[in-house]
């Protein structure tokens, strides 16, 4: 794991890979929490029994969204931020989805740093990130996320 404590170390990776997070497994428990949260209840989701009989994937699959929500999560997992007065969730670009998780799929995050700024004091990072599932050669989503950062002077 990376620990960072400010701009300058921050900046030490710029163009670099920062890592991949450990496997995370997602099953119905969590689709069928993320599906209560949202109020997206389709089928495609949460009915096991219609998914396996009438769905292309012939059991449920994860919620691109709920993918997405991993992202801060499994970020943990590769680096650890530390000195911080604040950390801001500031956006996601050029995403795109490559394939379906189903249920039961381990996915994991693998990240790089793309671009660094400092903005008056804040630090404003942007990642590539790639969510890979075990055992398939497409990723679930593929984009970039940006963060902000304000370190304790």
């Amino acid at each position: 794991m990376i620990s960072i404590k400010n701009y300058q170390e921050f900046e030490a990776y710029l163009g670099k890979d920062l890592g991949v997070s450990p496997y995370h497994k997602i099953d119905q428990q969590q689709i069928n929490q993320f599906a209560d949260a949202t109020l997206d209840h389709q089928w495609i989701h949460t009915d096991a029994a219609r998914a396996e009989n009438e769905g292309p994937f012939k059991a449920t699959i994860a919620h691109g969204y709920l993918t997405l929500s991993l992202i801060p999560y499994l970020w943990k997992k590769i680096i650890d931020i530390q000195n911080l007065k604040m950390e801001i969730n500031y956006g996601i670009e050029d995403l795109r989805f490559g394939q379906a998780v189903v249920v039961g799929s381990e996915v994991r995050l693998s990240v790089n740093l793309k671009a660094i700024a400092n903005l008056r004091g804040i630090t404003k990072v942007t990642i590539g990130v790639e969510l890979q599932i075990k055992d398939q050669k497409k990723p679930a989503f593929a984009g970039n996320v940006v963060f902000l950062y304000h370190f304790i002077d």
